[in-house]
């Protein structure tokens, strides 16, 4: 029963840490249509990115991630802007194999300057936990689990409560007619992917801090939960990524306990097959929009 209890409790701390990686994910791909394959490559950007703020100036992670929010927000913007929207209004094959090469570009990138050696970030709490009778939380992965529901929460208030908001709801569900109000797509579609893109080097940054990460294999794993997590939860739902993210990390964590090496991969696989067959639209998702703008 205590193996049981921890399983649990790590599932739900881990999943918190995956929802983080899938929030920025599903936006863009609810909102845009664009299935990102280079975010997993954004986000280990944004944990070098913030390795780099610790090991030249001492920086805490925590207080690396504005940084590291607003370097990967301009870079997500620019590539967004200047390369993804070329091609937007493309068979959605096409945005699949330039999202994938530009993952390709990005890691070879980082690879170059870092070599594909594990690194992390190493603070004095990450290691430590604390217990609830017979079950240890690492202090790490709950702060991540935390971080994660507060910036999920955030955002979904942003999207329904701020103009900015309104204005990427409005462009996702009907270009035309928001283009006929005075939104400028071009620019909110830009807009979305580096928020996407910032979400993304936060995540990365909390996994630089509760554990390793190298250019080579950590982006396709994130990418492969993050596609999965926006699938559960429902394309777009900020808090269908969280709580798809809860749910996947649970599974995997109990799964764990009952299968061993690249089996508990492919727990990942069976959840969303009994999702879909039970529930196509996510668990709390409804059917999305599929506009894109024109170029």
């Amino acid at each position: 029963m205590g193996q049981f209890l921890q399983a649990a409790a790590y599932g739900v701390v881990q999943g918190g840490l995956l929802a983080l990686v899938a929030v920025g994910f599903s936006l863009v791909w609810g909102v845009m249509n664009v299935i990102n394959f280079s975010h997993g490559a954004f986000a280990v950007t944004g944990a070098y990115v913030a390795w780099l703020m610790s090991q030249r100036f001492g920086l805490d992670p925590f207080l690396a991630i504005p940084i590291v929010a607003v370097a990967l927000f301009g870079f997500g913007y620019v590539i967004q802007r200047g390369l993804i929207n070329l091609i937007i209004n493309a068979p959605i094959f096409l945005t699949l194999l330039l999202t994938f090469g530009l993952n390709l570009v990005i890691l070879n990138g980082l690879q170059l300057l870092f070599t594909s050696d594990d690194r992390t970030i190493d603070t004095s709490y990450a290691s430590q936990s604390f217990a609830i009778g017979v079950v240890n939380v690492p202090y790490g992965r709950l702060a991540a689990c935390f971080l994660a529901i507060v910036i999920t929460v955030a955002l979904a208030l942003v999207m329904t409560r701020t103009r900015l908001g309104h204005a990427i709801g409005a462009t996702g569900m009907d270009r035309g007619a928001a283009r006929l109000m005075g939104i400028r797509a071009r620019h909110i579609y830009a807009v979305t992917f580096g928020i996407a893109a910032a979400l993304a080097g936060i995540a990365g940054t909390m996994i630089a801090t509760v554990g390793s990460f190298n250019p080579t294999t950590t982006p396709g794993q994130l990418t492969l939960d993050a596609f999965v997590i926006s699938v559960l939860g429902g394309l777009g739902n900020m808090y269908g990524a969280l709580v798809g993210g809860l749910v996947l990390g649970i599974a995997e964590s109990i799964g764990g306990l009952l299968l061993t090496g690249t089996w508990v991969n492919a727990i990942a696989m069976a959840v969303l097959i009994v999702v879909l067959v039970i529930r196509p639209s996510g668990l709390i998702g409804k059917a999305q929009y599929s506009g894109r703008v024109e170029v």
